[in-house]
């Protein structure tokens, strides 16, 4: 019988695909599943008359969500230390311990290293952008130059925290995000930023007049490592180019 050329391209095809070589399932194993423990303090959460939406599980891993580990200071419990470079955020408990949240850090989270207190918070506040910001992007904050009122698309997010050095305002502030998939990495704009999840545990946590280090790039990793042990090194990814969020 003889075959049509249509015919054979069909089987040639058919053999070819038959003795290619099968990808192996176990080379891309998949990501490893969110514990449920996560998933639970990171869902959606009543604030007053606001519902603060679920963290996409895809945004989220056991090792950055907020947790007690092991951390050696001589600050006083009740002390948050703000590790910038490795985007991480301690309040301090006894014992050796701390609370950590994962942060997300923008430009202005690294201009700004020593001691400085909390002198009040705000729950869902509203935000302005700086002159600096409307100059270096007209585009993106000119038509916020007003500013925002407090909500879920307020660059501040829930709750925010501001730090003073004495009786002057520091303009640095610890505070929620719009951005949840920013957390954990290094950011255009901004302080320092947490889950909005995270922001409202720690804002519960914190008295007027809590005492504040933020850790210079050299000290980074002070506190993960008992004393005396060298400090671990953390890579540090360039900030992105300014404007690229709010």
């Amino acid at each position: 019988m003889t075959r049509s050329p249509t015919g054979l391209a069909l089987i040639c095809i058919a053999f070819l695909a038959a003795c290619a070589p099968r990808p192996d399932p176990s080379a891309t194993p998949p990501a490893p599943a969110v514990p449920a423990d996560v998933l639970a303090k990171y869902g959606a959460e009543q604030d007053g008359t606001r519902v603060i939406p679920a963290v996409d599980p895809k945004y989220l891993s056991a090792e950055k969500a907020r947790q007690e580990v092991d951390y050696w200071t001589e600050e006083a419990p009740g002390t948050i230390i703000v590790d910038p470079w490795a985007r991480k955020l301690y309040f301090v408990q006894k014992n050796n311990r701390a609370l950590r949240y994962t942060v997300a850090v923008g430009e202005e989270g690294r201009g700004f290293t020593g001691e400085a207190h909390i002198p009040y918070q705000r729950d869902w506040p509203s935000w302005r952008p700086t002159q600096n910001m409307i100059n270096d992007n007209p585009q993106l904050y000119g038509p916020v130059k007003d500013g925002l009122e407090g909500g879920l698309e307020n660059p501040l997010g829930a709750r925010a925290l501001y730090l003073h050095k004495g009786n002057r305002d520091t303009f640095y502030r610890i505070h929620g995000t719009m951005q949840p998939w920013s957390i954990g990495e290094a950011t255009s704009a901004g302080c320092i930023r947490l889950w909005n999840q995270d922001i409202v545990d720690l804002a519960a946590r914190v008295k007027s007049g809590t005492h504040v280090v933020v850790l210079s790039q050299a000290e980074s990793g002070k506190g993960t490592v008992p004393p005396g042990t060298p400090l671990p090194h953390h890579p540090q990814d360039p900030i992105p180019s300014k404007g690229a969020a709010l």
